[in-house]
């Protein structure tokens, strides 16, 4: 509808409908014109900020594009977030904001578009202090558990703006809040300018981790009005969003804000130390040609350049066959006193109840020599030992790979290797970080393992990292799920458990099985196994693994 050719009502009709077509058509609402609780289309929702203008899809209140935050570009980047200005008036809420600069997808590996972390709508910006919000209905009175998605892709790219993380499903599936949200990522929010910078610098670290805290303030000032329950808020992701929830397990500015937390294969102990971090910061400085006492420009220089720079260092780290990690949160002693579970579990956190879950071939997004034989497995079982001291790699292999080949007789070399690899890095973390959160004794830690695989590509990648985002979200339709009965089925479960524990701090329900926090005498496990009916409780499921590369 073009707004010039609205007519004026004739005699008798409605001049407040005529006011609200009018509004709707020219992408805004008047001040004084709202939309009708009877709406069909549109939402407005009164926040701390001013109103804004949601749309209504199969039953679920949705809005996109809530800033939570100002502009980080200019004189704000490197900066601690800033407030948002107040506004009059009604501000839309229909589409996605921006996303933090980053480094392009590469989608040349069938598994990047399965995984579909770089596939997201929304322009890329440094005005990316935005979130978006799925609700059954926005009333006060509902009070409903909240659950904070964050995404993945390490500390460098993704965003919640990604179709894989939609809220709507869950949200209606376990009539509760579902909010994801876009913070800064690589150099733009992790540069540690402190030693180069001074004061005015002091943040520059742990920017990107300050917005989520900030994210996680807007929800607890402004969740009420979408019919959430401030004092029941999870914070959970996978990969890089697990990261990202432990990480604020170590914040004391995060303290408060959240009050379970949720780690999907991304169990970081340990996060960029102050002095790597500095040198770092020197050599980018460098490449932009920008000396120490004239940091002024770096508020001046186009975002592409910033950016241009800054995946020159995350390609390095590709080049090495790694995710990027040049630029992520500091130890900085002040925002992050110290890492998040290493040597321990943080004491400011220790009351918060935790999930960690990881997949059986989590490495598996890793390689792509789904030929491998037994000859080129044995080589790299051979350098997986290589590191472990005293120990005789090559008499050693034929082993390991013999222990392997007895779980799984069917499984491929590709495969096998996967879980190798997976096993002395990503479960590696996660026994580690539920063993030292057990330790506290102060607030209970659930763990899983999904090993049921994917049905990509004819299974070939077993059950690969992010297999369990669709199923946790109760969301099936992307790649690495798809829609089936089986799928569903385990949708049902893993998303239930998710929601009980925003809602009560422990995930039991009655569509999982009874489900035992882990503790060292037991280690109680919920295994993911095939079909729903086959999902159980064991008690330290893989014992021999785990003590091959863990003998605690």
């Amino acid at each position: 509808m073009n707004i010039d050719n609205l007519q004026m009502p004739a005699a008798g009709s409605s001049r407040r409908h005529w006011l609200r077509s009018a509004a709707v058509a020219g992408g805004l609402l008047l001040p004084g014109v709202r939309a009708m609780a009877d709406d069909p289309v549109f939402s407005v929702v009164e926040t701390a900020d001013g109103r804004v203008r949601g749309l209504k899809s199969g039953g679920i209140h949705v809005f996109k594009g809530l800033r939570y935050g100002a502009d980080t570009g200019g004189a704000n980047r490197f900066m601690p977030p800033q407030p948002v200005a107040r506004w009059a008036g009604v501000r839309d809420a229909t589409a996605y904001g921006n996303y933090a600069p980053q480094m392009p997808a590469d989608r040349r590996r069938a598994y990047a578009d399965l995984i579909a972390y770089d596939l997201q709508p929304g322009g890329m910006g440094e005005d990316c202090l935005v979130l978006n919000l799925w609700t059954p209905s926005p009333e006060r009175s509902a009070r409903r558990p909240v659950l904070v998605h964050l995404h993945g892709g390490g500390f460098y790219a993704g965003s919640g703006n990604s179709p894989q993380f939609d809220g709507e499903m869950l949200a209606r599936f376990g009539n509760a809040v579902f909010v994801t949200l876009n913070h800064r990522l690589g150099s733009f929010g992790y540069l540690n300018l402190a030693g180069h910078g001074g004061e005015r610098y002091a943040h520059a670290g742990t920017a990107g981790m300050l917005d989520v805290v900030a994210g996680l303030k807007w929800v607890r000032e402004n969740i009420e009005a979408f019919g959430g329950d401030p004092s029941r808020v999870l914070v959970f992701g996978q990969s890089g969003g697990g990261l990202k929830a432990g990480a604020l397990m170590a914040m004391p500015a995060a303290r408060g804000l959240f009050h379970r937390a949720g780690v999907m294969s991304g169990s970081g102990l340990r996060l960029m130390p102050k002095e790597t971090s500095h040198d770092i910061a020197g050599r980018y400085l460098a490449a932009l040609q920008v000396g120490k006492g004239a940091l002024d420009r770096l508020h001046q220089l186009p975002m592409e350049q910033l950016l241009a720079v800054q995946v020159q260092f995350e390609q390095a780290d590709r080049a090495q066959g790694e995710a990027p990690r040049a630029f992520s949160p500091v130890v900085d002693g002040v925002n992050l006193p110290r890492h998040p579970f290493d040597p321990d579990g943080p004491a400011v956190s220790a009351a918060v109840p935790m999930i960690i879950g990881t997949t059986f071939e989590d490495r598996a997004y890793r390689q792509g020599n789904f030929g491998l034989d037994q000859a080129g497995l044995l080589k790299f079982a051979e350098a997986k030992l290589a590191s472990r001291p005293g120990v005789d790699a090559k008499a050693e292999a034929p082993k390991l790979v013999a222990m392997y080949r007895d779980e799984d007789p069917k499984a491929t070399p590709y495969q096998l290797q996967a879980r190798i690899d997976t096993d002395t890095t990503f479960r590696l973390g996660a026994q580690l970080q539920a063993e030292r959160k057990a330790a506290q004794q102060a607030a209970p830690v659930w763990t899983y393992l999904w090993k049921t695989p994917s049905p990509a590509f004819g299974g070939r990648y077993g059950a690969p990292h992010g297999v369990d985002i669709g199923p946790s979200l109760h969301d099936i339709r992307l790649g690495l799920n798809g829609p089936s009965d089986e799928q569903m089925g385990l949708a049902d479960q893993l998303a239930s458990a998710w929601v009980s524990f925003a809602a009560s701090g422990d995930p039991n329900n009655a569509r999982t099985p009874a489900w035992a926090p882990y503790t060292r005498e037991k280690r109680t496990t919920l295994v993911f196994d095939g079909p729903a009916s086959a999902t159980r409780a064991v008690d330290d499921p893989r014992r021999a693994f785990r003590t091959y590369w863990l003998p605690v």
